[in-house]
C-alpha cells in the first residue's frame, strides 16, 4: 500500500520495515504476534524504548509506523480494532533545525572553489546545488543527466511521493554545474578491462561505479565533512540536510515568503515549513539579547 498507493520512497519503506520488525522482535518473548498485538503490548513496548533512553521523537516515529500498520489491517478487515487508537504519543519538544551561518556557508564555498580538479569540480557542483536549491540529498544524487541538458535556470526535481517540482538555479550554481559537466566523463563507469576499457554512458547526473550507478547519500555526506575540515568548520555541524536547512533559513532571513519556500522544499504541508520561522525567531531573540542597549539592564 505504501509503495503502490502512496508512492513512498525506498528509504521510507525500509524505515517502516525496520520499525515493524523491531516491535515484532519485542513481542516474540511475550508469545504475541504483530498482527494480533493488544494496546498493552504497545504500551509495554513504548515503556521499553523510554527506559532504553530513546529520544521521544524517535519513539513517536515508531508509534506512527505502528498506527499506520494497524489502521491498514482494520481498513482491510484483517482485524476489527486498532490497538494504537488510545495510545498517546511520547511528549516531545519542537527540535529546531540545525543550520550553518551565512559566513560558514561562504567558507565552505570558498574552500571548494579553490579546487579545479575533476573531484573538486564535482564537489563544487554538489555543494552549490544543495545550497542553491535546498534539495534533499536523495533527490540530488538521483538527478538524471537530462536535468542538466535543458534550460538550467530551472531544475525539475522528482521528490517524495514521486511528485515533480521546479526549483530555480542561481548563477553560481549554473556555473558550477557547467564546469562539472566538462569533466563528468571522468566519473562514468568503465566497460571492459585494460587499455581498451571505454567509458559507459550513465543516465545519472552524478554517476559512480557503485551498485546504484550514482553517487550515494553516504558518500556525499563524507565529502561534505571532508570539505568542512578544510574550511575550518566543525565537521559535526555539516551534513547534506544541514545545507537544506541553511538554504531555507537564509532565504527567510532575506525576505522569502513561506509559500514559495514550501514549494521549493517540496513540503506537502505548510506546517513543516513553518519550523524555519521558529529558527528566525530564535535568531531575533539572540540579536536583541546580545545587541540591544537595554539587554544587560536588569531594571528594564
Amino acid at each position: 500500500m505504501l509503495s503502490a498507493e502512496r508512492g513512498a520512497a525506498a528509504n521510507t519503506l525500509e524505515a517502516y520495515r525496520r520499525d515493524l520488525q523491531d516491535f515484532d522482535a519485542f513481542l516474540a518473548p511475550r508469545r504475541r504476534r504483530l498482527e494480533t498485538a493488544a494496546a498493552d503490548d504497545l504500551r509495554a513496548y513504548l515503556g521499553k524504548l523510554a527506559r532504553a533512553g530513546m529520544a521521544p521523537r524517535t519513539a513517536a516515529r515508531r508509534l506512527s509506523a505502528l498506527r499506520q500498520f494497524y489502521r491498514f489491517l482494520v481498513s482491510e478487515d484483517l482485524r476489527g480494532d486498532d490497538p494504537s487508537a488510545g495510545i498517546d504519543s511520547p511528549r516531545q519538544g519542537r527540535a529546531l533545525p540545525k543550520i550553518l551561518s551565512e559566513a560558514e556557508v561562504d567558507a565552505l564555498l570558498a574552500a571548494v572553489r579553490e579546487r579545479r580538479d575533476a573531484e573538486g569540480l564535482r564537489l563544487a557542483a554538489l555543494v552549490e546545488l544543495l545550497y542553491a536549491t535546498g534539495l534533499r540529498v536523495s533527490e540530488l544524487v538521483s538527478l538524471r543527466s537530462a536535468a542538466a541538458q535543458r534550460d538550467q535556470r530551472l531544475l525539475i526535481v522528482r521528490g517524495k511521493g514521486n511528485k515533480e517540482r521546479m526549483v530555480p538555479l542561481s548563477d553560481a550554481a549554473r556555473q558550477s554545474l557547467s564546469d562539472y559537466l566538462k569533466v563528468r566523463t571522468a566519473f562514468l563507469p568503465k566497460a571492459g578491462k585494460g587499455e581498451r576499457a571505454v567509458r559507459r554512458e550513465s543516465p545519472w547526473l552524478f554517476p559512480s561505479r557503485g551498485a546504484s550507478g550514482h553517487l550515494t547519500r553516504h558518500r556525499v555526506g563524507q565529502l561534505l565533512k571532508e570539505l568542512a575540515g578544510q574550511a575550518g568548520i566543525d565537521t559535526a555541524k555539516v551534513s547534506p540536510h544541514v545545507m537544506r536547512h541553511a538554504f531555507a533559513s537564509h532565504l527567510l532571513d532575506h525576505g522569502a515568503d513561506l509559500r514559495s519556500l514550501q514549494k521549493m522544499l517540496g513540503h506537502a504541508d505548510i506546517s513543516t515549513t513553518q519550523v524555519y520561522t521558529h529558527v528566525l525567531s530564535e535568531r531575533l531573540k539572540s540579536l536583541v539579547h546580545d545587541h540591544h542597549p537595554l539587554a544587560g539592564n536588569d531594571s528594564s
